[in-house]
């Protein structure tokens, strides 16, 4: 079995356009003569590898505490593809991780410098899809993200934001990337992998 980490480290990763970046502070430490080591950390929900909840964007959606534990974890199905996807794009993609294997089309991961048009984010979103993964911080166009975000979250599509495929062949495998549980959150980090057991 091979394990590929997908998630980036969190003092170092990318951080979207407005979010405060991710801090750690050195409460203890041995060398100081101190009996342990001892950091605390202050960080946005959407550093990083992260998944973002319904509420997010929509009101009366749910948060991370309240989303099924089936959408993190299983069959996933990775395509590379680059540039803005159109809703051709997004129902080839479908299309061939229904043929690879029906349970991993509902975990797409879009590998590559890819960008979803809200005419893609339609067709993912009517497609019984449960999580929707990209390499990018936000997964709709960077100066404009709500409308795809609304289309996608608003059908109960969980988005798994900034995670790293380059190492990745195409294909099927079983996905883990369950977020922190944060009560009443609209996003968490997490620690996403994926094993490939073939």
């Amino acid at each position: 079995m091979k394990i590929y980490d997908i998630s980036q480290e969190v003092f170092g990763c990318r951080v979207f356009p407005g979010d405060p970046a991710p801090t750690k502070t050195v409460l203890s430490s041995t060398e100081k003569g101190d009996p342990c080591n001892l950091t605390a950390f202050s960080m946005c929900a959407h550093n990083g590898t992260h998944i973002d909840a319904p509420f997010h964007f929509i009101g009366d959606g749910k948060t991370v505490d309240a989303l099924p534990l089936e959408a993190f974890a299983g069959n996933a199905c990775v395509a590379a593809r680059q540039g803005i996807l159109s809703g051709k794009d997004a129902a080839e993609i479908i299309e061939k991780a229904r043929q690879q294997s029906p349970d991993a089309a509902k975990r797409i991961l879009i590998k590559g410098s890819a960008e979803v048009s809200l005419d893609a984010a339609k067709v993912f979103a009517s497609s019984g899809l449960l999580l929707l993964g990209n390499e990018s911080q936000t997964v709709g166009p960077g100066n404009a993200p709500a409308a795809v975000h609304r289309v996608l979250l608003g059908a109960g599509v969980v988005l798994l934001e900034g995670i790293r495929l380059t190492d990745v062949p195409e294909g099927v495998y079983l996905l883990n990337a369950a977020p922190l549980k944060l009560a009443g959150a609209d996003g968490a980090p997490c620690r996403a992998i994926l094993m490939d057991l073939s």
